[in-house]
């Protein structure tokens, strides 16, 4: 049985997560990850989010940088240097195992759902990992350098580039797994993690029998702002937002989520759009949403389980 369903992908989901893991069995939570990041290169298949999921509850992934695998050296990478090959997309040498047995497992047949899944068992890893689509959708980022994959956009452009409009392409025809249909309707809470919400929120719910899943489940949906005193929290969430027209504010953030979220997690320093969140018809609820270390991953995730058991 699932109590929660976290949509999560990047940095600020993954810290959510923590603290979920902190004050939940695993096999209470179940976690629904943006794969629009995803990309090819050097043949492999390479699912970025993905990835920091499954490591994370692992134990292995590298959280100072909340991507990759703690330790890990990059010799092949060095060796791909001297070839003369790109190497703008940092692949760890352990990382590259994982690429390369999923492209195999791919390759011969495999739904990435279920690749995950055998990731899972061997990593001893029992939350719930569920990509959003066996499908391929690519968000895409126009520019003044052109349309732009997010990470050629924000990894080897470092989010320099001018941005006119962001794209998911192949969304539209793109089915999810019936395990996250499923998850959904049986969780007690939905949240929506402090991820960017153009980048790793929006993929998810383009995919439009999850959205309209979650306009129809009755259970608490919970969002949290990754949007703090004006800015992101990490990554190019504001310059994104600010280019599609949003506000870069919990303002903003409550009007991109209201059809899916009947409250929203935001920090203190915004208190002052309480009133403007309520008149949407999204509940606000205001605490400390900076996780710094792990007592405040803990503290935030034991603040939304209240929510969720209304206490």
């Amino acid at each position: 049985m699932t109590l929660i369903a976290l949509l999560t992908g990047g940095t600020g989901g993954l810290k959510l997560l923590k603290g979920f893991l902190k004050v939940l069995p695993q096999e209470d939570i179940s976690v629904i990850v943006n794969t629009g990041d995803d990309i090819e290169l050097h043949g492999l298949y390479i699912s970025p989010d993905l990835d920091s999921a499954v490591y994370l509850v692992a134990g292995i992934l590298d959280e100072e940088k909340f991507w990759g695998i703690k330790g890990d050296t990059f010799n092949c990478l060095e060796m791909m240097h001297r070839y003369g090959l790109p190497t703008w997309f940092a692949l760890g040498d352990r990382d590259l195992a994982t690429h390369i047995w999923r492209t195999h497992l791919l390759r011969c047949g495999l739904q990435l759902s279920e690749v995950v899944k055998i990731m899972c068992d061997k990593l001893d890893v029992r939350v719930r990992i569920l990509p959003m689509t066996n499908d391929k959708v690519q968000t895409y980022i126009n520019t003044n350098l052109g349309v732009l994959s997010l990470q050629e956009f924000w990894v080897k452009y470092k989010g320099q580039p001018e941005v006119f409009g962001v794209e998911y392409r192949g969304a539209e025809k793109a089915r999810p797994p019936r395990e996250v249909i499923d998850v959904l309707k049986g969780a007690e809470a939905v949240i929506i993690g402090p991820s960017n919400p153009v980048t790793s929120i929006a993929p998810i719910l383009s995919i439009k029998e999850i959205r309209e899943t979650i306009r129809r489940v009755r259970c608490r949906k919970i969002a949290v702002s990754p949007i703090v005193g004006g800015k992101a929290v990490s990554g190019p969430a504001a310059k994104l937002m600010r280019s599609l027209g949003v506000e870069v504010s919990p303002l903003g953030v409550a009007q991109f989520y209201k059809d899916v979220a009947e409250i929203l997690v935001f920090d203190r320093v915004d208190s002052s759009l309480v009133d403007k969140v309520r008149s949407i018809g999204v509940i606000p609820y205001v605490t400390d949403t900076l996780m710094n270390d792990e007592r405040d991953m803990q503290r935030l995730a034991s603040e939304i389980m209240s929510l969720v058991r209304g206490k």
